[in-house]
């Protein structure tokens, strides 16, 4: 059977946009990173609210943004443009979700293809795309992490002018819309240190993966063969 470069390419890719949108899924949907942090970051003490109104005003706008809840923030405060800065956010955890689904479902698709012998993957430069799908995220996140050390607030601001183009409702008042005062910016610098950390040990994964096939596949040299 004929190796096939377009398969490999649409596998790779799929692999890559799996691990990025799981990467990103992770803060999102496990909310006791969130939880932890109310103590760590003591915002009971900075800001007079107990730990039990500040954590239900964060479920409440998970909910509107993953479950399509109506909107609240609990006892807090909130504004029209806060609520509507939230329904955008809402736009893109339903897009990451739906990258995360279609990803999956190519990729294992392909995979199981490739494990009947319907296909077969060609190897680029001696690697397959469990290698690549590993080590094109790893050096984007890399990329992502030197600049945004060097000036996290820069970051911030222009991860909003992407994702948000025209809009500065992301830019809260926090006597308005009091769940800022509950999700500071150190809050979200976790989060991206949590998503890269989640998303190089997912390529790490997959580049070890690769690797060990290689090996199992490699043919034995005379000396081993003896």
């Amino acid at each position: 059977m004929r190796t096939s470069k377009p398969a490999s390419a649409v596998l790779t890719l799929a692999l890559a946009v799996l691990v990025l949108s799981f990467s990103i899924s992770v803060p999102i949907l496990f909310r006791p990173f969130y939880y932890i942090q109310i103590r760590t970051l003591q915002l009971p003490q900075q800001t007079g609210w107990s730990e039990e109104v500040i954590r239900q005003a964060y479920d409440d706008v998970l909910d509107f943004c993953v479950l399509g809840k109506p909107f609240a923030t609990g006892e807090l405060l909130w504004s029209e443009s806060g609520r509507s800065h939230f329904a955008d956010v809402r736009v893109l955890f339903l897009a990451d979700f739906a990258a995360l689904a279609l990803s999956a479902c190519v990729s294992g698709v392909l995979l199981i293809l490739g494990r009947l012998g319907r296909v077969r993957f060609c190897r680029t430069l001696g690697r397959g795309p469990f290698f690549w799908a590993g080590i094109l995220p790893a050096a984007f996140t890399l990329a992502v992490a030197g600049l945004a050390s060097l000036n996290f607030n820069a970051a911030f601001t222009v991860f909003h002018a992407i994702f948000f183009p025209g809009k500065d409702n992301w830019l809260f008042d926090p006597t308005t819309d009091q769940i800022i005062l509950v999700m500071p910016e150190t809050f979200f610098r976790n989060c991206a240190i949590l998503i890269g950390v989640v998303m190089l040990l997912c390529c790490v994964g997959l580049i070890v993966a690769d690797l060990t096939r290689t090996r199992r596949r490699a043919p034995l040299s005379p000396t081993q063969a003896e």
